[in-house]
């Protein structure tokens, strides 16, 4: 009886394993999170909105009735603002159609049920004038706080949809400028001290979504979301410029204190981080119910042209899990993942994967204190922040430094992996000693100072000589 029992087991193990083998070789295999978490299917069944999608409504910008014009010269805020709340009015909501033209306008009150659409050469214009853009409670640089409206603002609003062909265009370049000049005045000014709006901000929305359009040259960051949850941004093109006219930290998404967020087929090339993780900054942030974690982030299938980072976390973040940054090409980026540690803020980055990777970078890996504006606010200890389970897989890239890790007892740095990497770089030294926990798998590094002379190195760091 004992040797049925064990035989029944034996086969049972191993009919459980060839199953197993069998779900992974078709393609079965649930996607997870780098915790182990399945990801949701609602990450994986959507597909970007079409104007036959919504069923509600749709009022046209410029119809004669409303006395919107095709103008870059005239601000007509009310004017569009008074269509939006006429349209959220409506029972069933309404979709508000901006069709060919420019429209100049300060900062605009998304309603709910109501979605905007810009059909292709349709541009919203953001005024130059701050006076344009009202003083509310709002959230930046981690603080709850009065500052400027942005172009485009929805609070609180479930289903909202801005999408299409057009453009939102901040019109920075007088803001730029001005925070220029009084940066040259005042080396220690901040972002806060410049009057800037933002390009778009979502704040507490669920089921949001905005795609196909261009968002570009705003004046502060281009992609504000805050306390939102599931919401996709999806085949956008977003842009601010390094030159001639440098435009001053012009994230192109922030995300903060969020969840369940789908980043996808996104063309990012802006002159600060393409994608930020924020949440809250100060010394007791982690206490602060106004702050909060990032969890469950995805970016994909993106491309990425000139950035300081392309996945960012900090400077103003106390928890980021469960991030996934995949399957995309990077053109001039600054710093692959960038983990900014606070010495003043309680910091946790943990269960970061970040694979397929093509392209070339500036950093593969880049940790280091992060100190500007740096205040205790009189605490006497320095809150201790961690970096913890961060895979980088299947890349392969040409750099100037792979592995750019300062050592600092600020901060613990653990369970790392690196797996598949093909990496050629000018500086390809790394110490594996500051990561406890270093796991290495398949590890390839050429020292390159030309496309066609470079030295590889071993997976335990050991360089020997070739060409």
């Amino acid at each position: 009886m004992k040797r049925l029992f064990l035989l029944f087991l034996l086969c049972a193990t191993t009919l459980s394993a060839l199953a197993q083998k069998d779900v992974k070789k078709r393609g079965y295999e649930p996607d997870c999170f780098p915790d182990g978490t399945v990801i949701d299917p609602w990450f994986t069944q959507a597909k970007e909105v079409t104007l036959d999608d919504i069923l509600a409504p749709r009022v046209y910008v410029g119809s004669a009735a409303d006395q919107v014009i095709d103008d870059s010269t005239v601000v007509q805020t009310e004017a569009i603002q008074r269509i939006i709340d006429l349209a959220g009015a409506q029972p069933e909501g309404a979709v508000v159609v901006f069709p060919r033209g420019t429209y100049l306008t300060g900062a605009l009150q998304m309603r709910q049920g109501v979605s905007l659409y810009l059909d292709e050469g349709a541009v919203i214009k953001g005024s130059s004038d701050i006076s344009d853009y009202p003083l509310v409670e709002t959230r930046i640089e981690g603080q709850t706080c009065k500052y400027f409206s942005a172009l485009i603002n929805a609070n609180g609003i479930r289903g909202l949809r801005i999408f299409g062909k057009g453009k939102i265009d901040g019109n920075g370049l007088p803001f730029w400028k001005a925070f220029w000049l009084r940066r040259s005045w005042n080396p220690q000014c901040t972002n806060k001290d410049e009057q800037r709006p933002r390009l778009v901000y979502l704040s507490n929305c669920s089921d949001a979504e905005i795609s196909g359009i261009t968002l570009q040259n705003s004046p502060f960051w281009t992609t504000h979301l805050y306390r939102c949850d599931h919401v996709r941004l999806f085949n956008l093109r977003i842009l601010s410029p390094a030159a001639p006219v440098k435009a001053p930290s012009t994230d192109a998404i922030d995300i903060d204190a969020c969840h369940d967020i789908h980043v996808k087929g996104c063309y990012m090339a802006v002159n600060d981080d393409a994608i930020a993780l924020k949440g809250g900054k100060g010394p007791y942030a982690d206490q602060d119910p106004n702050n909060g974690a990032n969890q469950r982030i995805i970016i994909e299938d993106c491309e990425y042209g000139f950035c300081h980072g392309c996945l960012t976390c900090g400077s103003e973040s106390i928890h980021n899990r469960n991030i996934i940054l995949r399957r995309i090409k990077v053109g001039k980026a600054t710093r692959l993942l960038w983990l900014k540690m606070r010495p003043d803020t309680p910091q946790q980055y943990e269960y970061i994967t970040v694979e397929d990777i093509t392209g070339d970078v500036t950093h593969f890996l880049f940790v280091r204190p992060w100190t500007q504006f740096f205040d205790l606010q009189g605490r006497t200890d320095m809150p201790p922040s961690y970096g913890d389970h961060i895979t980088m897989r299947r890349c392969h890239m040409r750099c100037q430094h792979f592995f750019s890790v300062e050592r600092s007892d600020q901060y613990r740095l653990s369970n790392f992996t690196f797996e598949d990497l093909d990496i050629a770089a000018e500086h390809p030294e790394y110490d594996k000693t500051q990561i406890d926990h270093f796991v290495q798998r398949k590890v390839k590094i050429a020292q390159a100072t030309t496309k066609d002379d470079y030295t590889d190195t071993t997976q335990d760091g050991n360089i020997s000589k070739s060409k």
